[in-house]
């Protein structure tokens, strides 16, 4: 198992572990022939909460139930299965989620408003409740510290399972995190859940999360398409006690833009790990729609796939920001620190060291509009075959 503890500068724990006071467990209920489908977070004591959740207009039961249960601002546990999404179920998707809630409740003996659900898969098919429920009786005797055994039951097209850790002060945070398709969030991204035993509030959550994941799971995309189930929770303990906020602030955001990292590079067929950096922009909207529209272009994927040094597609994906501040004379940009635009016409760089330089990972393209002091950086990878095979029997398998 990966826990993606390389990404950074020694910050992460090696392994990954959950914040005291927080366990987790999985479970085969037999919605996979194999493997676990069902997962439970739990806290020892009610916790701080907020969360963010897809903005896509068919959000599936467990969103439409999440967006209520969070108002509260505390949870207990959070209880995810897999394989099927209970999008496109109507009034049954609902009860089938309320029924999950109170299934997770009653075995960590709790009420089912401190639990939150979610459901990732194939969307428009019933959820096997029953089986979920079944599954979840026994959970609570399996609960332990190791957080790659919960991100195992929450997989869908994932590799492996995604968790890291890191200190802050005598603290700890944990990102536990699925996804690898159907990724172009604008909220946060495909599910991801943040514990800690820091002591803060609700609100102070909320706003923390909101910050961080502008930066991080906001900026990322494996394919243009944003899941009608996407969920970022953060639950904070207290068992802890407090830390200074802009410490914590800093922690957030930067383990969260590793697991985006993490993310993006196991996307569905991918090789290898794209980041696209905007500097000089006028706005900060400019900045993050130019990274965006480098990161989901085809044509740039499919050039860092086959090392094609074709960066005239760079070009194509600045220019075709129509609403965006641009001069093409002051626009430049390289590729893993190889000039190839400068003022808006290509430069007289060697082709075999770029396209030796793009068998490589990550790919990392730098551009600079030269008409103001906004930035962002956006995460994807390349687009590959292999994506095509996942996507084209997904349904069926």
């Amino acid at each position: 198992m990966q826990s993606g503890g390389s990404l950074g500068p020694e910050p992460f724990h090696e392994p990954a572990r959950m914040p005291r006071g927080f366990q987790c467990a999985a479970t085969n209920c037999g919605l996979k022939r194999e493997g676990p489908d069902l997962s439970l977070f739990v806290s020892d004591v009610d916790a701080a909460a907020a969360a963010l959740f897809t903005r896509n207009q068919f959000p599936g039961a467990p969103v439409i139930l999440g967006r209520e249960t969070i108002r509260g601002g505390t949870l207990r546990a959070i209880v995810v299965n897999s394989k099927v999404s209970n999008v496109a179920n109507g009034e049954t998707g609902i009860r089938n989620a309320r029924r999950m809630a109170e299934a997770a409740a009653a075995e960590i003996g709790t009420s089912a408003d401190r639990v939150l659900v979610s459901s990732t898969g194939v969307i428009g098919v019933s959820l096997p409740i029953d089986r979920i429920e079944t599954g979840i009786r026994g959970m609570a005797a399996l609960l332990q510290a190791d957080p790659l055994v919960g991100a195992s039951g929450i997989m869908t097209t994932d590799t492996h399972p995604k968790a890291i850790s890191m200190s802050v002060g005598d603290a700890t945070i944990t990102w536990i995190a699925k996804g690898a398709g159907m990724v172009e969030p604008n909220m946060a991204t495909m599910l991801v859940y943040i514990f800690t035993d820091v002591r803060l509030e609700a609100a102070t959550l909320d706003s923390m999360l909101r910050r961080a994941a502008h930066v991080s799971f906001n900026m990322l995309s494996v394919d243009t398409d944003t899941s009608t189930s996407d969920t970022c929770a953060i639950l904070a303990n207290g068992l802890a006690g407090t830390v200074d906020h802009a410490v914590f602030q800093e922690a957030l955001t930067f383990g969260s833009i590793a697991m985006t990292q993490i993310l993006a590079r196991d996307g569905e067929g991918a090789t290898k790990l794209l980041r696209i950096h905007v500097e000089q922009a006028a706005s900060d909207t400019d900045a993050r729609a130019i990274a965006k529209s480098i990161v989901n272009s085809p044509l740039i994927k499919t050039m860092a796939f086959g090392a094609d040094p074709n960066v005239g597609r760079i070009l194509m994906a600045i220019g075709k920001c129509f609403t965006a501040t641009i001069r093409p004379d002051f626009t430049s940009a390289s590729i893993n620190g190889i000039d190839v635009l400068r003022d808006g016409r290509r430069t007289d760089f060697d082709e075999t060291r770029l396209r030796t330089s793009l068998q490589g990972d990550p790919v990392d393209i730098h551009v600079s509009l030269g008409v103001g002091h906004a930035s962002a950086t956006a995460f994807g990878c390349d687009l590959t075959d292999g994506y095509i095979r996942e996507n084209a029997a997904y349904y069926s398998t």
